[in-house]
């Protein structure tokens, strides 16, 4: 059964289609790629399936419903470009805070999985771009979401913590979670499930 489907979507950002009738299903429980260059429309259809945005055509459903009438992180996470953590926080609040809102255990091994166990008392504002990146990796994946949606996650990862990042994406698939990742770094796409190329808009054919 199909967790996410697509049909039909089309996305227009001023006088430029960014995306061409893409039609997709995904399943629980897959470490799911959104591959392609920059420009190639991989953020967009994130932004659409996490539902901060809405296609200009066609539909995105989440588990049956609209993905943009869908508002809870335990249904659909997301990891930003953009990171926007609370600077004044610390590593391990901002990354639990979506487990404590809703009084949640988290996992007690997401941020050793992460290498952030040892600086999890930091301040955010006091750390490094690669350790806040796998900061909100943590904080999307801490419910366990039906769907997480990451946004280049190993974007300012060195070797060693891009392996991490791979662990972290292969345990949330295990306990379930549909896993969809925008990258063009291919040592996830090597280990991806469903692999879909994008091309100036249009999912390549296998």
């Amino acid at each position: 059964m199909s967790l996410v489907e697509a049909s039909g979507v089309s996305h227009t950002r001023g006088s430029t289609t960014v995306l061409h009738d893409i039609s997709v299903e995904l399943r629980p429980g897959r470490l799911a790629v959104l591959a392609g260059r920059s420009g190639s429309g991989k953020s967009t259809l994130c932004h659409l399936v996490a539902g901060v945005m809405t296609p200009t055509a066609g539909t995105v459903r989440v588990d049956g419903r609209p993905a943009h009438r869908v508002r809870d992180w335990a249904t659909v996470s997301l990891l930003p470009q953009r990171l926007a953590l609370a600077t004044e926080l610390t590593v391990a609040e901002n990354a639990l805070l979506p487990a404590r809102i809703r009084r949640r255990t988290p996992d007690p091994e997401l941020l050793e999985r992460l290498g952030l166990a040892g600086i999890a008392g930091r301040p955010v504002h006091q750390t490094s771009q690669g350790e806040q990146q796998r900061t909100a990796l943590a904080r999307a994946l801490v419910l366990g979401s039906a769907v997480a949606v990451l946004d280049e996650p190993t974007g300012h990862q060195d070797d060693e913590h891009v392996g991490m990042v791979i662990d972290a994406l292969k345990a949330a698939v295990a306990g379930g979670t549909l896993v969809l990742v925008a990258t063009h770094d291919e040592r996830i796409i090597d280990v991806a499930d469903d692999v879909l190329r994008l091309r100036s808009g249009h999912i390549e054919p296998v």
